[in-house]
């Protein structure tokens, strides 16, 4: 059996794994790879559960979060399996324990008062880069999918944004030199191709518009050259303190929409499948989280029953 060190496994995964997978998620995979396995496991050519059990503790000391860590633990375990496969280095599959995570995590989201003073904002104060912020508290897209948004996606005949594609820069190796590339590409998975109503009033505002751009244009820079998420982020987080909002993050406004969803009592799997989940269980743990009011609703709702 011919052993390999495990950066040499890395190295023959990396060419493999390419065939396969969004230019986005191996350059992910890649960074992951660089700055974390490398350095710990480059030079091993078998790892121990243990190496890696003290390798998650020495992460979390660090203050990476809890999902960082497993990510890399999914790209470590997909390169063992792969090294395992090829009779390069044995791999019994570990059991990896994380400390009980004991505060809970809130997510962000506007009040209800925030939201409509911005959206009241917006509506006096037109521009296109508004304009995407108004667009994803309607309808709750991700800021890559925003950025690539272009006017042939908005069908105001029929009520529609399409979103079909996302922007992002990712992270190239290219022998041995990093650089980073601005990638057009189809969404995270194929939930994410789908189709949001345009509410009421934002076809209000759309309506004029769609007779006269370019209908290749880019929605947030009404130009062929589109805006980069990081670009935009910034022009939002100004945008927001002059509005003297808190200070939210641009997720946040996905977030938004779909909390106020779900407040309206939509059903969740129409919540899922506007947000682009791949799974409901994803928008459960996410946005479902009844309050003191539905609580006691069901209390009450039970023993009403057995009376």
């Amino acid at each position: 059996m011919n052993k390999k060190q495990i950066s040499e496994v890395i190295g023959l995964w990396k060419i493999d794994k390419k065939q396969y997978v969004k230019k986005s998620s191996f350059s992910a995979y890649t960074l992951l790879i660089e700055n974390h396995l490398i350095p710990v496991f480059g030079d091993k050519c078998a790892i121990e559960e243990a190496d890696v059990q003290s390798f998650v503790f020495q992460k979390l000391e660090t203050g990476l979060s809890h999902k960082t860590i497993k990510d890399i633990l999914i790209v470590l375990k997909m390169i063992l399996k792969f090294g395992a496969k090829n009779k390069w280095l044995d791999y019994t599959p570990f059991d990896i324990q994380f400390p009980t995570e004991r505060e809970k995590h809130n997510i962000e989201v506007l009040t209800r008062n925030d939201q409509k003073k911005i959206m009241n904002y917006i509506q006096e104060h037109f521009t296109f880069r508004n304009l995407g912020v108004y667009i994803c508290l309607s309808a709750g897209i991700r800021i890559g999918e925003v950025c690539a948004l272009t006017w042939e996606d908005v069908d105001t005949d029929n009520g529609v944004i399409s979103v079909n594609q996302t922007i992002q820069r990712i992270y190239v190796i290219e022998e041995g030199t990093r650089k980073t590339e601005l990638i057009l590409d189809t969404p995270k998975t194929k939930n994410s191709i789908r189709e949001i109503p345009i509410s009421k009033d934002l076809l209000k505002i759309l309506k004029p518009f769609k007779k006269i751009v370019n209908p290749s244009f880019f929605v947030l820079t009404n130009d062929a050259k589109p805006t980069e998420p990081r670009t935009y982020r910034s022009y939002y987080k100004n945008l927001m303190k002059e509005l003297k909002m808190p200070d939210l993050k641009f997720h946040g406004l996905r977030h938004s929409f779909a909390t106020r969803c779900i407040e309206s009592n939509c059903d969740y799997k129409t919540v899922s499948v506007l947000l682009g989940h791949s799974n409901i269980s994803t928008t459960l743990n996410l946005y479902v989280h009844p309050n003191m009011e539905q609580k006691k609703k069901a209390i009450e709702q039970m023993f009403k029953a057995l009376r």
